[in-house]
């Protein structure tokens, strides 16, 4: 019995009107079926070439008029036919079921890399990246839900690093993605119903490309340059930074890319309640969000890494990290000069920002650093003014010149109340601490010049009676630009080592007397030496 024969037999079951089976014999014919009351039946074969194999005409678009009064099924290219569909309304459940069984073993191959408007992607096809390092494809972890997403190919686990339908998935195993007569990317249900579409304007002759990289990128076949891309999913994050991709903002344009961890685990991509986004205010900052609390903050770009990072290497295993901006844009991104070297950024359903390296001996994914990691990469740990550092019991402190807001809850180990003043400032007298090695304060309100000294900062903070602290904006050629801070300062921790230097107004009073150099020199050998925790000293100029 063939499949003609069995579909003939189901239809045969119930007494239904606008009843329409599309299905392919083994000989690589396209018959369409039309019920209509029961009464009349017709048969229309294309001519397919028989080696062609699955290849076919659609039938519908050879005669829309006879047909117009129908239940349209999903369009497919005149040229060849790469996908088979049904119309699965006012059909028994089983026929249904019995053509995806059908569908779903049927193999179509072409350009592993690429799709032109001639084909179609079917749920049980992938396209590969010409290394075979990325692919395309479908993928469901509960069969209910299916997405089109972009995974690595040759990795355990296959993760998942890219999801375009991620707030709406296809809701069974059909689905369809093809470059649409609009000349753009569509994600299709069986019944033609959009899914997902990368909203393109412009296209003449586009094709769809997978790259090594890790980006698909829809643009002008005869077109290579990345700056004349139609469209691509890099300008598009997920939960994952790869490299060569950029989050930030567009100042000229207000567009804006972050990274949103998913919902639950592995399960679910759909966006979650976590982000990693830049801040383009003051010195752009990467804060990680619940939702609209912050619970982490990378620290301002000091040239080479950010103040909050400090294990940030600028070359760590050929892991280059760059982070620019100017009146036009803001952008961070890191690039991998060893091409063997897989490494990737990832925003997990945890709340946990985390870089992960490819290791190929073990076959793992190692955590090359992740945040929070403790009490004090949590946002405002200490409050306002409060220093924190994780090597020390209790891990808040307060700088010289400032004493617990509530004594009481700091000494019951909860210092997120923060610090005041001992003593007001008087802007004439005033000294400045210097704090070593520390993340420096949040800078969304901060005033910043890059062309100044640190000498030049410092007179401007001095003169200026609402300055309450300043800094070098970069460590780089023994430190430049300036950046001065008003009104309190906001989630400092201090490090071992790698932080920047931080000088904070105080008042003369509780700066102390004034030393001579040599005497300053006898009290840090006596008393200071290989004490990291408060690594002070008071300008008394």
């Amino acid at each position: 019995m063939g499949w003609l024969t069995i579909f003939r037999l189901l239809t045969d079951k119930k007494q239904e009107s606008h009843k329409r089976v599309f299905l392919v014999s083994n000989f690589g014919k396209a018959n369409l079926i039309q019920r209509r009351n029961n009464i009349d039946q017709e048969e229309y074969e294309s001519n397919a070439n028989a080696n062609d194999g699955f290849n076919l005409v659609f039938l519908i678009s050879h005669y829309p008029t006879q047909y117009q009064n129908y239940e349209t099924c999903i369009y497919l290219p005149y040229q060849t036919l790469h996908q088979l569909s049904l119309c699965k309304h006012n059909m028994p459940g089983f026929l249904f079921f019995l053509f995806c069984f059908f569908a779903s073993h049927i193999t179509i191959s072409f350009s592993s890399d690429t799709l032109t408007p001639s084909q179609t992607l079917l749920t049980n096809q992938t396209l590969l990246s010409p290394s075979k390092v990325f692919a395309l494809g479908f993928f469901s972890r509960t069969n209910s839900s299916w997405y089109l997403a972009i995974w690595y190919n040759n990795i355990t686990n296959r993760p998942v690093v890219w999801v375009a339908n991620r707030d709406n998935p296809l809701r069974n195993s059909t689905g369809f993605l093809t470059i649409g007569e609009n000349k753009n990317i569509v994600l299709t249900t069986p019944s033609e119903e959009p899914v997902w579409s990368s909203n393109v304007t412009k296209a003449n002759n586009p094709i769809l490309q997978l790259l090594d990289t890790g980006n698909l990128v829809l643009r002008e076949a005869n077109v290579t340059d990345p700056t004349n891309y139609l469209w691509q999913s890099f300008d598009y994050p997920t939960d994952t930074l790869l490299p060569g991709m950029k989050m930030g903002w567009n100042l000229d344009t207000g567009e804006e890319k972050h990274l949103t961890s998913w919902k639950t685990g592995e399960n679910d991509p759909s966006s979650g309640d976590y982000t990693f986004k830049i801040d383009p205010r003051g010195i752009p900052e990467i804060f990680l969000r619940n939702e609209d609390n912050i619970i982490y903050r990378s620290g301002p770009w000091n040239g080479e890494r950010f103040s909050g990072v400090p294990e940030m290497q600028p070359d760590t295993d050929s892991i280059w990290f760059n982070f620019s901006y100017d009146i036009h844009g803001v952008y961070y991104s890191f690039s991998i000069e060893n091409r063997s070297i897989l490494s990737r950024l990832v925003v997990t359903s945890r709340g946990e920002l985390q870089r992960l390296t490819w290791v190929p001996s073990s076959n793992t994914w190692t955590t090359f650093w992740y945040a929070p990691k403790d009490q004090c990469d949590g946002f405002k740990a200490c409050g306002a003014n409060g220093l924190c550092d994780s090597n020390a019991s209790p891990v808040c402190t307060c700088m010289r010149g400032f004493s617990p807001r509530n004594q009481q809850a700091w000494n019951l180990r909860d210092g997120s109340g923060g610090c005041v003043r001992n003593t007001n400032l008087d802007c004439g007298s005033d000294k400045f601490l210097h704090v070593g090695d520390v993340k420096l304060p949040e800078t969304s309100s901060v005033f910043w010049n890059r062309s100044m000294n640190l000498d030049e900062c410092k007179d401007l903070c001095r003169r200026n009676c609402s300055c309450t602290a300043y800094a070098n904006i970069e460590v780089t050629n023994g430190g430049t630009g300036c950046v001065t801070w008003s009104g309190e300062l906001i989630d400092m921790r201090q490090y071992p080592s790698g932080g920047q230097d931080l000088f904070v107004r105080i008042a003369a009073s509780d700066a102390g007397t004034t030393f001579s150099p040599l005497f300053l020199c006898f009290y840090y050998f006596k008393h200071c030496l290989g004490n990291k925790r408060k690594q002070y000293s008071i300008m008394t100029k």
